[in-house]
């Protein structure tokens, strides 16, 4: 599975992309289009088709 991980304490661009998407807070995991704020151990799982 490949996926992206953005350091926002380190990226200040990737703080910006996440302010301008309406979080607040992480983790933040965008799977397909669909967000998933914090860790929903189920969501992530049907989002990921496990």
């Amino acid at each position: 599975m490949q996926f992206v991980e953005k350091n926002v304490r380190a990226d200040q661009a990737a703080l910006k992309e996440l302010i301008d998407q309406g979080f607040q807070s992480t983790p933040v995991a965008i799977i397909d289009g669909q967000s998933v704020v914090g860790f929903d151990q189920q969501k992530l799982i049907e989002l990921l088709g496990l």
